[in-house]
């Protein structure tokens, strides 16, 4: 397939982008600027372009079966996430091309507290604007009149580079935990899950999590 992963200079767009050559798959690696973009697989196909303009999405994946984005947000621009959300559902509008992004995962419920993890006590207030920044960008898709299949993808409260495990588990709205009360997934197996929905799709217009 054709995949254009906007994003692509960050840690988990990186290895997205990897993990997609890796299976065989085209990929179009988009940034804001292209010298980000330098430390990625020479296979990879190289663009710049802005993620929060519908024309430059549109322009940026022409051509393609399917649109990753992971974009993240420098401090004190959260509110790009609605931005590029808002943007990738205007841009893609009736072509059909089918759009996975990887949010955030402070919108999440925590089993047994009826509170997302935003919500809880002990969540860092540092990460307070990231949080409300993701759920606003979930928002965007939930309520949105539109006709692109996209998939919500939130990770584990512990979303880090790490160990390529080729192992995870699948929710839907509820915080995944490990036998050992732990909520992680790296960003090399958050890879391997996100290629495997784009190789065999079994979630259309809904959010998932994805933890060990």
């Amino acid at each position: 397939m054709q995949i254009t992963v906007f994003g692509a200079s960050g840690n988990a767009g990186s290895r997205i982008v990897t993990e997609a050559l890796g299976r065989g798959h085209a990929v179009r690696a988009v940034a804001r600027h292209a010298d980000r973009l330098r430390h990625l697989p020479e296979q990879a196909e190289v663009w710049t372009a802005d993620a929060t303009d519908p024309i430059a999405v549109e322009k940026a994946a022409a051509g393609s079966d399917v649109v990753v984005g992971v974009t993240r947000p420098a401090p004190g621009r959260e509110h790009e996430l609605a931005e590029v959300a808002a943007a990738l559902l205007a841009g893609l509008a009736d072509s059909g091309i089918r759009l996975l992004v990887i949010g955030g995962a402070g919108s999440l419920t925590v089993p047994g507290t009826g509170k997302t993890l935003a919500e809880q006590p002990e969540f860092p207030a540092y990460l307070g604007p990231i949080a409300a920044g993701g759920s606003r960008q979930l928002e965007v898709f939930r309520t949105t009149e539109h006709a692109v299949n996209w998939t919500y993808i939130s990770p584990a409260a512990m979303f880090e580079p790490g160990e390529r495990r080729g192992v995870y588990r699948l929710g839907a709205d509820d915080l995944l935990f490990d036998a050992a009360g732990d909520s992680s997934i790296s960003m090399e197996d958050m890879a391997i899950a996100l290629l495997d929905e784009i190789e065999r799709p079994r979630h259309h217009r809904t959010r998932i999590t994805v933890g060990y």
